[in-house]
């Protein structure tokens, strides 16, 4: 039976940024560009009228920014997920989408690979936040972040003393293969302590797991 292909919204004030990303998503297969906005209030509107599995959205656009138009989506319930395009100069902005509920970020300059994978990923239901890229965001914004001292929040106090391991190892970026090396578990037993961390911090994914780590200060 053949797959439903991903359904891809471009939201960017750039036509010419639109155009690149429409030409290489509609190369794959298994996704389709199914609109174009370019804002966030219509971004909006559009998703109103058509089923939209990601978008990829601006942080920087007239009328309604990328921040409040994924605040708005996610508030309203819709399955559909956010992969928000970004330069490291917006660093403030990509921290804001993120709480707002953004799945992942990605900068502007990625590889083709990486954004296709990034897309798929997030269609799949995961987060996408590249180890780099998530040291700069969060050396960048962290002095700004509000945290409780390590083990304040009640929340912790759910975990065990290897999902906090994981949860701190998550926090810096390692991918599941490198939290195996580092803990000495089966890849499978990692896959198990992050599902048990997303069903008892009520996070969306692995971007809602990072976020938390710092915000608790565990990995200050």
């Amino acid at each position: 039976m053949t797959q439903t292909p991903i359904r891809v919204l471009l939201a960017d004030d750039q036509a010419l940024v639109r155009s690149g990303f429409r030409m290489l998503i509609e190369a794959e297969d298994d996704m389709d560009v199914v609109g174009e906005a370019n804002d966030g209030q219509e971004a909006l509107q559009i998703l109103q009228s058509r089923p939209v599995d990601v978008v990829l959205m601006d942080i920087r656009m007239p009328v309604m920014d990328g921040v409040e138009a994924t605040r708005r989506l996610v508030a309203s319930g819709a399955p559909t997920r956010v992969l928000v395009l970004t330069t490291f100069d917006l660093d403030e902005y990509v921290f804001a989408a993120l709480k707002a509920g953004a799945s992942g970020f990605l900068l502007k300059d990625a590889r083709p690979t990486e954004l296709l994978n990034a897309i798929r990923t997030v269609a799949a239901g995961d987060g996408v936040l590249a180890p780099s890229a998530t040291r700069r965001l969060l050396e960048h914004v962290a002095p700004s972040l509000p945290s409780s001292p390590g083990g304040a929040d009640p929340r912790l106090e759910l975990l065990t003393d290897r999902e906090r391991e994981v949860l701190v190892e998550i926090a810096h970026g390692a991918t599941n293969q490198e939290i195996a090396a580092t803990l000495y578990m089966a890849e499978g037993t990692v896959k198990t302590h992050i599902g048990r961390l997303l069903a008892k911090l009520h996070a969306r994914d692995r971007v809602g797991l990072v976020l938390f780590a710092h915000e608790v200060g565990l990995t200050r």
